[in-house]
Parts: C-alpha cells; sequence; structure tokens
C-alpha cells in the first residue's frame, strides 16, 4: 500500500495527538474543550475510514440488482452520527458549565482555580 493511500490515518494520528496535547497540557478549560472536541473528530476519521469498502456500493437492494455486489455496511455511519449528536450536547454542556465557573471564580484557568481553592480553604 502506497504512503498516500495511508493519508487518512495520518491525519488520524495528527489529530488525536493534538487534542490529546490540549486535553493534557493547557490550563484554559476553553482550549481543554477544543481538544476535546479535536479528539472526538479524530475517532469519527477513524471509525469512517476504517468502515470504507473498495468498490461497495450503498446498501439498498432492487429487485434488477444482481445478488454478488458488495455492500457497504451502513451501521458505522449511523454509530458515528449518533456519537456526533452526543459530541455536540457533550459540547454544550461543557461551555455551560464553563460560563458558571466564570462567574463562581472570575477565570476559566486552572491554576488560578486552585489558587483561590488553596486561600479559601
Amino acid at each position: 500500500m502506497e504512503i498516500l493511500g495511508l493519508f487518512n490515518y495520518w491525519v488520524f494520528v495528527l489529530l488525536l495527538m493534538t487534542g490529546l496535547f490540549a486535553i493534557i497540557h493547557k490550563s484554559n478549560l476553553i482550549k481543554k474543550l477544543i481538544g476535546l472536541s479535536i479528539f472526538q473528530s479524530a475517532v469519527f476519521l477513524f471509525y469512517v475510514t476504517l468502515d470504507k469498502i473498495d468498490e461497495g456500493t450503498a446498501p439498498i437492494i432492487r429487485d434488477t440488482d444482481l445478488v454478488d455486489q458488495i455492500y457497504a455496511n451502513p451501521l458505522p455511519q449511523v454509530l458515528i452520527l449518533t456519537a456526533i449528536v452526543v459530541g455536540i450536547a457533550t459540547t454544550a454542556l461543557a461551555l455551560a458549565v464553563i460560563v458558571r465557573i466564570k462567574e463562581e471564580y472570575g477565570t476559566i484557568e486552572e491554576s488560578e482555580m486552585r489558587e483561590l481553592d488553596r486561600y479559601l480553604s
């Protein structure tokens, strides 16, 4: 297999590592949330890439179609659509929590919140 044929996998690894780096390294909660979204996108790309069947057609069977055709499995796409909806809902909820944290602490930086917690305790 040529290197260009593995392009989707390289993009997957790049997105996955970028998202993981942002989640672990960044102190700003919004940046962490963006990193989580990038990480989720990488997983979506990976699942869609795994489902790709060469010369596969949509699983719509008509009476005139040949029985020996190769059909793609629609289940991974349905699962990814569901995961996208769940990811959007999770992101919206996380943004609402971040807004509430900003109201309570006056900041969205983790290090500053920890200092305030130590000071108040």
